[in-house]
């Protein structure tokens, strides 16, 4: 079942809807769930919400993943650069017009942590606690994710990091990374796809040469020196799409809840 609410994004004033899988049996039962939080919840479940008409398939997938938790999909700004913005958590120089944008990233972990967070917490059944608590997203949502699951991992233990755009502020990501403490029991998975990896000249085959791959490995290594359990996976022929990172709902599922 999927349920639709309104919410307000404090830092702008403006709505930003949820939407939030329950699994089936949530009405009729009296379990508490793990919770997945996860950047453009628009794009998760219904092609007809997706903004190119694709979803990640995350409703069929769930209804039939022999595990059970509650996934809330938390909608981005859509007016102008808006999410570029939202989802930036540092201020980045490359490429030239990203200059221009303000660097949200924190205002908006903020904002899931003290204000979304708690309201799931106080109205459905969840387990609040950090190791049945996730994020997740793509993009510039999986950049999030990977700045969320290390400087928030008081409150994170997993976060899935699909086709991360850590290039854009690569130096500071790392040096963040390189400053938080990672608690017992943090999960990372850091994906790409060849066809979107920068400076990969045969995209048929995987990757271990592409800019794009050194920048997760840096992340991972950094994290695994923190004793946080990480996984790279890289998708050949993989692209910067809904469809390629459907295909990853079983992978990243698996490796971070089970």
């Amino acid at each position: 079942m999927i349920v639709k609410r309104d919410c307000i994004y404090t830092p702008k004033g403006k709505n930003r809807p949820l939407h939030i899988y329950l699994p089936d049996d949530y009405a009729t039962s009296l379990d508490r769930y793990p919770v997945f939080y996860m950047f453009d919840g628009h794009n998760l479940f219904s092609d007809d919400d997706a903004t190119y008409g694709k979803s990640w398939g995350l409703k069929e997938f769930l209804d039939g993943w022999d595990q059970k938790l509650i996934l809330v999909g938390i909608e981005c700004g859509h007016e102008g650069d808006e999410r570029l913005s939202e989802y930036l958590p540092f201020h980045t120089l490359t490429p030239a017009r990203w200059a221009m944008f303000k660097p949200m990233g924190r205002a908006t972990m903020d904002w899931i942590v003290d204000e979304i967070k708690p309201m799931i917490d106080a109205n459905y059944r969840t387990l609040p606690d950090r190791e049945f608590t996730g994020i997740g997203g793509s993009s510039m949502g999986g950049l999030m994710a990977l700045y969320a699951g290390a400087q928030y991992n008081h409150v994170f233990s997993k976060a899935a990091c699909v086709s991360s755009a850590i290039g854009f502020c690569v130096r500071p990501l790392l040096k963040c990374l390189r400053s938080c403490a990672i608690g017992h029991g943090s999960r990372f998975y850091l994906s790409w796809g060849t066809r979107e990896a920068y400076g990969l000249k045969d995209p048929t085959r995987e990757d271990r040469s592409s800019r794009t791959y050194k920048w997760n490995r840096q992340a991972a290594a950094i994290l695994t020196e923190k004793n946080a359990d990480v996984t790279l996976y890289c998708q050949v022929e993989g692209r910067h799409c809904e469809a390629d990172w459907e295909k990853q709902n079983p992978i990243y599922m698996d490796y971070l809840w089970k």
